[in-house]
């Protein structure tokens, strides 16, 4: 079965679920009557369901037991209890898991006996279709799953598939990474302001600076060094703004961020 087959439900009506349905529609890999949603607000499913005629369930354990893949996007906090509610219908079913910090293993806890889930970990430029998600490998999948896994991610952006033991790594990097570069693009356009350009103006450049950077390495496949050579002339303005970078740190505070962000998620999965 493929995952033009499939019914898939979201157990979640949040930002990461209307991303998701989003992509999935637009792509044209499932049809919307083929998506199901659940969410505690209903004038949040009446919203959805108008934007993307997508079915809606009154309660989760109706959404389980008509849909093939489930995708449980809500937050962590409340996971558990969501678990504990659903687990008489999830035997045959793949559930998917976006919750951050939440161990494959914990979410066993809550489950029968061999169900099938999949954890991974999204970012929120998965809102614009340009996310970078992250699955784990799972024990007891049946062929294809991971598969459509990476096929519904794939319709918000970029996936890459990786051993568990990494997931605190991947919340560093790429789940925290959108607040880091819009640190980076508030303070271009702080020094564009400072240099006296006006502030609207100023943000736009430097927005589309760092869009048009990275698509131009993911299109081309250079390594940033390259770029940072091509951009750089002898004695010329780059070089003068490169050497500034490297005495305030620039590299190492990056990579000491997503450090400390890896740690911190590990302590989150500890309950510390």
């Amino acid at each position: 079965m493929s995952i033009r087959d499939k019914r898939v439900g979201f157990v979640g009506g949040g930002n990461m679920g209307e991303a998701l349905v989003r992509g999935l529609t637009k792509t044209g890999l499932l049809p919307a009557e083929h998506l199901m949603m659940a969410d505690v607000r209903t004038e949040r499913l009446d919203e959805l369901k108008r934007l993307y005629g997508v079915s809606v369930a009154s309660d989760n354990m109706t959404l389980v037991r008509r849909s093939d893949v489930i995708l449980l996007a809500v937050k962590p906090q409340i996971l558990g209890a969501v678990l504990d509610e659903i687990a008489p219908a999830t035997p045959g079913k793949l559930l998917i898991s976006v919750a951050a910090g939440v161990s494959t293993s914990e979410i066993r806890r809550h489950l029968p006996p061999g169900t099938r889930m999949i954890r991974v970990m999204p970012n929120t430029p998965a809102l614009v279709l340009e996310g970078a998600t992250a699955i784990a490998y799972s024990a007891g999948l049946e062929d294809g799953d991971m598969d459509t896994a990476r096929q519904i991610f794939e319709a918000v952006g970029r996936v890459v598939i990786l051993d568990e033991s990494m997931m605190d790594a991947v919340t560093g990097l790429s789940g925290s990474g959108p607040a880091y570069i819009a640190l980076v693009v508030e303070a271009l356009a702080d020094g564009g302001v400072r240099v006296g350009l006006d502030r609207k103006i100023a943000m736009t450049l430097a927005m589309q600076t760092v869009l048009g950077s990275a698509r131009l390495l993911i299109d081309t496949g250079m390594h940033p060094g390259q770029l940072k050579d091509m951009v750089s002339s002898p004695g010329g303005t780059t070089i003068a703004g490169i050497h500034s970078l490297e005495i305030g740190g620039l590299r190492r505070t990056l990579i000491d961020a997503v450090e400390r962000a890896t740690h911190r998620s590990r302590e989150l999965g500890q309950g510390r």
